[in-house]
Protein backbone atom coordinates (compact mmCIF):
# COMPACT_ATOMS: atom_id res chain seq x y z
CA UNK A 1 0.00 0.00 0.00
CA UNK A 2 1.88 3.42 -1.04
CA UNK A 3 1.75 6.40 1.14
CA UNK A 4 -1.34 7.89 0.16
CA UNK A 5 -3.50 5.44 0.79
CA UNK A 6 -2.09 4.67 4.24
CA UNK A 7 -2.25 8.36 4.78
CA UNK A 8 -6.19 8.18 4.25
CA UNK A 9 -6.96 5.21 6.00
CA UNK A 10 -5.33 6.39 8.43
CA UNK A 11 -7.67 9.90 8.74
CA UNK A 12 -10.54 6.95 8.21
CA UNK A 13 -9.64 5.34 11.10
CA UNK A 14 -9.41 8.38 13.37
CA UNK A 15 -12.81 9.64 11.77
CA UNK A 16 -14.57 6.28 12.96
CA UNK A 17 -13.04 6.91 16.43
CA UNK A 18 -14.11 10.40 16.57
CA UNK A 19 -17.59 9.14 16.15
CA UNK A 20 -17.36 6.31 18.35
CA UNK A 21 -16.57 8.35 21.41
CA UNK A 22 -18.94 10.93 20.39
CA UNK A 23 -21.49 8.25 20.22
CA UNK A 24 -20.72 7.08 23.39
CA UNK A 25 -20.61 10.06 25.30
CA UNK A 26 -24.23 10.83 23.82
CA UNK A 27 -25.57 7.76 24.80
CA UNK A 28 -24.32 8.20 28.18
CA UNK A 29 -24.71 11.55 29.18
CA UNK A 30 -26.91 11.02 31.98
CA UNK A 31 -25.12 8.12 33.49
CA UNK A 32 -24.20 9.30 37.02
CA UNK A 33 -20.58 9.49 37.07
CA UNK A 34 -20.15 9.13 33.68
CA UNK A 35 -16.68 11.09 31.80
CA UNK A 36 -16.63 11.92 28.62
CA UNK A 37 -14.13 10.20 26.61
CA UNK A 38 -11.79 12.88 24.47
CA UNK A 39 -10.53 12.01 21.03
CA UNK A 40 -6.26 13.59 20.54
CA UNK A 41 -4.99 13.11 17.42
CA UNK A 42 -1.12 13.17 16.61
CA UNK A 43 0.17 14.22 12.84
CA UNK A 44 3.07 11.15 12.15
CA UNK A 45 6.00 11.68 10.50
CA UNK A 46 5.96 9.61 7.74
CA UNK A 47 2.19 10.73 7.27
CA UNK A 48 -1.17 10.16 8.63
CA UNK A 49 -2.17 10.16 12.34
CA UNK A 50 -2.32 8.32 15.33
CA UNK A 51 -4.97 8.69 17.71
CA UNK A 52 -6.08 7.74 21.36
CA UNK A 53 -9.15 8.00 23.75
CA UNK A 54 -8.87 8.99 26.84
CA UNK A 55 -11.03 10.06 29.55
CA UNK A 56 -11.99 13.57 30.74
CA UNK A 57 -10.74 14.65 33.93
CA UNK A 58 -14.19 16.15 34.87
CA UNK A 59 -17.75 14.30 35.30
CA UNK A 60 -20.69 15.27 33.36
CA UNK A 61 -22.18 16.42 29.49
CA UNK A 62 -20.86 18.32 26.92
CA UNK A 63 -23.47 17.75 24.20
CA UNK A 64 -22.44 20.76 21.98
CA UNK A 65 -18.87 19.52 21.71
CA UNK A 66 -20.15 15.57 20.95
CA UNK A 67 -22.43 17.36 18.10
CA UNK A 68 -19.51 19.06 16.81
CA UNK A 69 -17.17 16.15 16.94
CA UNK A 70 -19.78 14.15 14.60
CA UNK A 71 -19.79 16.62 12.09
CA UNK A 72 -16.26 16.91 12.19
CA UNK A 73 -16.18 13.07 11.80
CA UNK A 74 -18.27 13.47 9.03
CA UNK A 75 -16.31 15.66 6.94
CA UNK A 76 -13.09 13.56 8.06
CA UNK A 77 -14.59 10.57 6.19
CA UNK A 78 -15.49 12.87 3.12
CA UNK A 79 -12.10 14.44 2.86
CA UNK A 80 -10.41 11.20 3.21
CA UNK A 81 -12.56 9.15 0.77
CA UNK A 82 -12.14 11.70 -1.96
CA UNK A 83 -8.33 11.46 -1.65
CA UNK A 84 -8.58 7.59 -1.43
CA UNK A 85 -10.88 8.04 -5.32
CA UNK A 86 -8.58 10.94 -6.21
CA UNK A 87 -5.49 8.40 -6.03
CA UNK A 88 -7.69 5.16 -7.83
CA UNK A 89 -8.17 8.25 -11.03
CA UNK A 90 -4.92 9.16 -10.75
CA UNK A 91 -3.47 5.50 -11.17
CA UNK A 92 -5.92 4.56 -13.78
CA UNK A 93 -4.79 7.63 -15.71
CA UNK A 94 -1.11 6.38 -15.65
CA UNK A 95 -2.07 3.27 -16.46
CA UNK A 96 -3.91 3.88 -19.36
CA UNK A 97 -1.29 6.23 -20.37
CA UNK A 98 1.61 3.99 -20.01
CA UNK A 99 -0.88 1.19 -22.28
Amino acid sequence: MNMLSSTALSGLNAAQTRLGAAANNIANMNTPGFRRDEVSAVPQIGGGVSVSVQKAETQGADVVRDVVDQKMAVLEFKANLRVLKTEREMTGSLLDTLA
